[in-house]
């Protein structure tokens, strides 16, 4: 029996993210492993419970009819493979999950390696605010027109949002499920998912068939954070299943971010959370997450500022003169010199360098500011 049939039939026998099956296999390869649960008896010579379920399982024909309907299992031998999901065996188990995926099994025309070799999370509450939604969509939008895949869940509310901003610029995006990628759930994002699977990619640990479970939920969220070189959180309650995939991307050393909500805002309290005692990086934009998800230096974000003023160009001399101009009565320069404060020799050097410069008009040897310089 080969690796990735072996690898087939536990896939079915097991759950994701079962913390001993993967260490035996890491240690004995999927095909030993397979054989001796296969073959596993009782005291009384009985086949035990496991190797009953695996002898009635026909992992080849579960692999010719994934075939047939465009679906493919990845594994760890495949060039397909994506290395960093790795990392998820040098990190202890949550909530008793943990471990790398036996295999992948995918359905989309990406290759799932490539896909992930640049690649953010998005991810956040199902129950998503306009708000929320629309900073998921702005974010994973600039992320898919910078060549940076987008990962998530393809529920409602961020993930949603999410795969849609993404898919707006004909991005890049990956939809890890808790079910087999030939379902959909939850059914009315069908359409959504049918549209990424022709396009990018659809991805979960389960074989075809599988339905959703809460277990799964927990155990997909590993995946999602494993595939990404960082993940953002967009809103997310103080319960949120989201902060699940966070604890991840934490354990998994990637990069965490978090995008703001208001403060009075229940949706985003996670969010803050993470911010604030977890070392969560705040982000707001597309820009935030792309700098954080580079290499040093490159792809810096510019930085905010307010709108650019005529005045911004002066020092603070010329500044101080021009504050103590007055705008509808023209005036001398004694008087410009007892309101600024400064000597007259300086007053006069600004004035002449205001007036070149368009600020103040000098008329009849009275100054005032010109009327399109006037700023609230």
């Amino acid at each position: 029996m080969s690796e990735r049939v072996a690898r087939a039939a536990l896939s079915r026998l097991s759950e994701p993210g079962d913390v001993r099956l993967a260490a035996l296999v890491a240690q004995l390869g999927a095909t030993r492993v397979y054989e001796l649960l296969r073959d596993e008896q009782d005291v009384a010579g009985v086949y035990t419970d496991v190797a009953t379920r695996l002898r009635g399982l026909d992992p080849e024909r579960d692999l010719e009819e994934a075939d047939r309907a465009g679906i493919r299992l990845v594994c760890p031998e495949d060039a397909e493979w994506p290395v960093p999901v790795e990392d998820l065996g040098r990190t202890g188990p949550l909530a008793g999950r943990g471990g790398p995926p036996l295999g992948l099994w995918a359905k989309g025309p990406l290759r799932l390696d490539e896909a992930c070799r640049a690649a953010a999370a998005v991810v956040g509450s199902r129950s998503a605010t306009t708000y929320g939604a629309s900073v998921a969509s702005d974010i994973a939008a600039y992320l898919a027109e910078h060549g940076v895949s987008v990962v998530s869940g393809a529920a409602f509310g961020i993930d949603q949002a999410a795969h849609r901003g993404a898919l707006a610029e004909k991005g890049p995006t990956v939809a890890v499920l808790a079910c087999g990628v030939d379902r959909a759930y939850p059914s009315a994002h069908r359409n959504l998912l049918a549209y990424i699977a022709d396009t990018g990619l659809v991805v979960s640990e389960l074989p075809p068939g599988c339905a959703p479970t809460k277990l799964r939920f927990l155990s997909r969220n590993r995946l999602i954070a494993a595939l990404s070189q960082g993940t953002v959180v967009v809103e997310a309650a103080a319960r949120s299943g989201a902060l699940s995939t966070a604890n991840w991307a934490s354990r998994l050393n990637r990069v965490l971010m978090g995008v703001p909500g208001p403060v009075t805002s229940a949706p985003s309290e996670g969010v803050h959370e993470l911010i604030r005692n977890r070392g969560a990086t705040l982000v707001t934009r597309g820009a935030d997450v792309l700098e954080l998800l580079s290499p040093s230096g490159s792809h810096l974000a510019d930085v905010v500022r307010g709108p650019a003023r005529p005045e911004d160009d002066l020092d603070d001399r010329q500044r101080q003169v021009l504050d103590a101009v007055p705008l509808l009565h023209a005036a001398g320069p004694d008087s410009i010199t007892r309101a600024a404060g400064l000597a007259r020799a300086d007053v006069l050097a600004a004035l002449t360098h205001l007036q070149v410069a368009g600020h103040v008009e000098h008329r009849d040897g009275l100054w005032r500011k010109r009327v399109e310089d006037v700023r609230p």
